[in-house]
């Protein structure tokens, strides 16, 4: 796990990125306002550490990606497969099992598809260095 040492930087931007992503989905559908203002603080933590660990996950994916492979189309298509294969299926089965309307459940896979892209496009654009060997 070394590279997420040797790229705090784009790592850490891509999580501040994620938070705005997230508070704009929030404000947009009118769930941040419905929190009560005395969990906003430890909410505020939690999605903080959250998109820190997705954002360390994600870059460790964009490393790993083929060297052949087109820098963009990787930036864009590893989110995406992730999302696809991890993030999707778990919130269709906490979304079923809570009884969660389709709609709500749209809306949250929506909100992580757009946190995973801005993040992967701000580590991209930044840069990431594969961990010395």
């Amino acid at each position: 796990m070394i590279y997420i040492v040797q790229n705090l930087g784009p790592i850490l931007a891509a999580t501040l990125a994620g938070l705005a992503v997230g508070t704009a989905h929030h404000l947009l559908t009118g769930r941040l306002a419905h929190a009560p203002a005395a969990t906003r603080p430890p909410l505020l933590l939690i999605a903080l550490a959250a998109e820190f660990w997705l954002a360390c996950i994600l870059a460790g994916a964009l490393i790993l990606a083929p060297p052949e492979a087109p820098r963009w189309v990787m930036a864009m298509a590893t989110p995406v497969v992730i999302w696809v294969g991890f993030v999707t299926p778990a919130l269709v089965v906490t979304h079923a099992y809570r009884r969660i309307s389709l709609r709500l459940a749209a809306f949250d896979a929506a909100h992580w598809l757009l946190v995973m892209v801005a993040q992967a496009l701000v580590m991209t654009m930044i840069g990431l260095r594969p961990p010395v060997s």
